[in-house]
């Protein structure tokens, strides 16, 4: 088994990355959703970068070398993500363009009962993401939000060698076209939620979702909030189910993504099936008591940290997968969500 997730030099990336980046805004504490002709106050607030930049921060701070293509807007939140993605989390932002006159997308994200529910406003970037993409750099994954915009750079990608992890988001037309399942065949694996896998799939349970699954993809995972995750992994003959792990939530914000993130580290890193499963699912787990998406990703230190505090068995393989600096060491938290931009870290520079 890979001691640790540092990777060999084949490519300049581990990950390249490509979709749309928001500013995210999440409350939580919420008793109730709000109701027509009321208010809620609630005991939280973050705010941060969101959409793609989820998996962008959550697979930096797991040491992998990430690129990200993405438009940003030349307003605050545009520069505050920017500066937050390049300064403060080492992303790479060499195929991302900001665009004068376009103002970010913003979701606004409320969590209660245990979930969230967003609202969200933008305007399609000024150019597509293939503009942006253009040819793939050389990477040993490429991660993938599939959609109508993403089929020929994801192809180039695969061509070129790299393992495309793909996922899919919410569909507000609700029609779920199973032709976007077509683009599967260029995919290594495919990590969506129960709800995504069943509605696209015409199957009423996960367990059914996952068979058809299997047949498009080598790799099919479906995860299912409080009731765990499944998978089968056709390239090494693994099957598995790993439940969840118990913990208090604050916040679902990008959870998904954190564990997209870790699913591919794990890859990268050469684990068998059920302990990528049961490291994404800790990485989840960690980010939902924290604020926000990516802010909320945990990093080794706190992985560590989790590790010495809890030494359950079936995550000893922990003990040969964390870097030594994080076994002996007091590392620093990572930077986490707060409620204003504007307090708290260097200023946001203007542009020239």
């Amino acid at each position: 088994m890979a001691g640790s997730v540092d990777p060999p030099q084949a490519a300049d990336l581990d990950v390249f990355l490509s979709g749309l980046l928001f500013f995210d805004l999440v409350f939580t504490g919420m008793a109730q959703p709000p109701a027509p002709g009321t208010e809620v106050w609630t005991r939280g607030m973050g705010s941060g970068p969101g959409g793609i930049a989820n998996l962008a921060i959550a697979l930096a701070r797991l040491g992998l070398r990430t690129s990200l293509a993405a438009a940003f807007g030349t307003d605050l939140y545009g520069r505050y993500c920017w500066d937050v993605l390049e300064r403060q989390e080492g992303v790479d932002l060499s195929r991302s363009r900001r665009f004068p006159e376009w103002h970010s997308p913003v979701t606004v994200s409320l969590a209660y009962d245990h979930d969230r529910a967003m609202v969200t406003h933008g305007h399609a970037p000024p150019v597509p993401l293939t503009e942006l993409t253009g040819s793939p750099p050389p990477s040993r994954a490429t991660v993938v939000h599939i959609g109508r915009d993403t089929e020929d750079w994801v192809r180039q990608a695969h061509a070129a060698g790299s393992l495309v992890f793909a996922d899919v988001g919410w569909d507000p037309s609700e029609e779920w076209a199973p032709e976007l399942l077509d683009q599967l065949t260029c995919c290594h694996a495919f990590v969506p939620n129960c709800v995504e896998a069943m509605r696209y799939t015409r199957t009423s349970t996960p367990e059914a979702a996952l068979a058809v699954l299997a047949e498009l993809v080598p790799v099919a995972v479906i995860t299912c909030g409080g009731d765990g995750v499944l998978a089968t992994d056709a390239t090494t003959g693994e099957s598995a189910r790993i439940p969840a792990l118990p913990t208090d939530a604050l916040d679902a914000t990008g959870a998904g993504d954190v564990f997209g993130a870790g699913f591919v580290a794990g890859t990268l890193a050469g684990w068998p099936l059920p302990q990528r499963l049961r490291f994404a699912s800790l990485t989840a787990a960690l980010s939902v008591q924290q604020f926000g998406g990516g802010l909320a990703a945990p990093g080794w230190a706190e992985i560590s940290r989790w590790h010495r505090e809890n030494r359950r068995p079936d995550f000893a393989f922990l003990d040969d997968v964390l870097p030594a600096r994080t076994m002996t060491s007091c590392d620093t938290a990572a930077r986490r969500a707060q409620a204003t931009i504007g307090f708290g870290g260097k200023p946001v520079e203007p542009w020239h």
